[in-house]
């Protein structure tokens, strides 16, 4: 039997806890200030001279010298400036994942998400079944072969035929390809309300659990306003709202552009917005109309959504605002595309995210 020797915890010391501390402070400043790591620690020492979030025991020069020892920063030699490192970056998703997801189709390839179905997958059910022709000789379940053997022939006649043999199933695992397409348009700061800081919060914890739990999946970002277009993962702490208006036909016809070029049979939008669609781009100029539902503007963005719905690719929208306008195109949106739409508050949209998430896995079987 293994021994194991016990010894008694001893917790962080004092500079880690405070280490821990200052981390979630900058890693928070980093998304205002655009990833400049030199303006993050020049706000991060106003807060520490109003607040003395440091002492003489851990001061804010063994905050910098960690950030640089530990990998979060690193020093230009010739311009002496700091930059944020890749670390950090993940580390900002970790702790966006851990905050908002917290508490909580069969494809040709394999993936990371179980379905409901068996056949050829990788892991091993508990359900059985008889041999068929062209079942995997690695999946037969040797002990119930033999035992099938022994009571159809008896132990003296013993002898092991196609119909004795039994094959445990094997769990297929679907990929999913997804488009989280994020509204950027001007109306996500205005009223008073910050609603580009929890869309982007819930963008970075959803890459960080697909790159995490469902590595084989694909998590396409792309952002809309007056057009559309692409960011990588890595630029979504620093992404800032523009004066634009709401292009959601450009972020369609993008979305749809991307999933087109994936092989998996599980295709979806998540569509992140406050508004209804206000903006088309017609050849260099911008018809664009805010007041109302506009019939042109609102007839292309449905005429996409039914292609989307033709290329059997479902769209979620999740709304963070509740005008009647918004009601109504949502409600007609919806029905077109026989997709969802969820109407959230800004505290409420990570678990609406990841539970949908989570449901669409098992969507589509072929």
């Amino acid at each position: 039997m293994q021994d194991f020797r016990f010894t008694e915890h001893i917790p962080d010391d004092k500079g880690n806890n405070k280490f821990n501390e200052l981390l979630d402070l900058f890693t928070q400043l980093l998304g205002y200030t655009k990833g400049d790591a030199g303006e993050a620690l020049e706000w991060l020492n106003q807060i520490d001279n109003e607040h003395h979030l440091t002492d003489n025991d851990y001061g804010m020069g063994d905050f910098l010298q960690d950030l640089k020892d530990k990998g979060y920063v690193k020093e230009n030699d010739l311009e002496g400036t700091l930059k944020v490192t890749a670390k950090t970056e993940q580390t900002i998703r970790q702790k966006s994942l851990e905050e908002i997801f917290g508490k909580l189709k069969k494809t040709p390839a394999s993936g990371n998400h179980k379905t409901s179905f068996t056949g050829r997958g990788e892991d091993i059910s508990s359900d059985q079944r008889k041999y068929e022709f062209g079942d995997s000789m690695d999946a037969i379940n040797y002990t119930n072969s033999i035992r099938n053997a022994q009571v159809n022939h008896g132990i003296e006649d013993f002898r092991l035929t196609e119909e004795d043999l039994e094959i445990n199933e094997r769990e297929l695992k679907s990929q999913t390809s997804t488009v989280l397409m994020i509204d950027i348009s001007h109306s996500m700061i205005l009223y008073g309300e910050d609603r580009i800081t929890p869309a982007k919060k819930v963008a970075m914890a959803l890459a960080e659990m697909i790159r995490t739990k469902y590595p084989k999946d694909t998590l396409d970002i792309i952002v809309f306003g007056n057009d559309a277009w692409p960011i990588e993962v890595k630029d979504l702490p620093y992404l800032e709202v523009g004066p634009y208006h709401t292009n959601t036909y450009a972020g369609l016809e993008l979305a749809m552009d991307i999933l087109r070029r994936r092989k998996s049979n599980n295709r979806q939008i998540f569509m992140v917005t406050d508004g209804k669609p206000t903006c088309l781009r017609e050849g260099n100029r911008y018809y664009k109309n805010s007041w109302g539902l506009d019939r042109k503007i609102l007839n292309k963005t449905l005429n996409m959504a039914a292609q989307c719905r033709r290329m059997k690719i479902g769209i979620t929208t999740f709304m963070i605002a509740k005008d009647p306008w918004l009601v109504q195109f949502v409600e007609e949106f919806t029905k077109i595309n026989h997709g969802k739409a969820f109407y959230s508050s800004l505290s409420g949209l990570g678990d609406y995210v990841f539970e949908d998430y989570e449901k669409n896995r098992r969507k589509s079987v072929r």
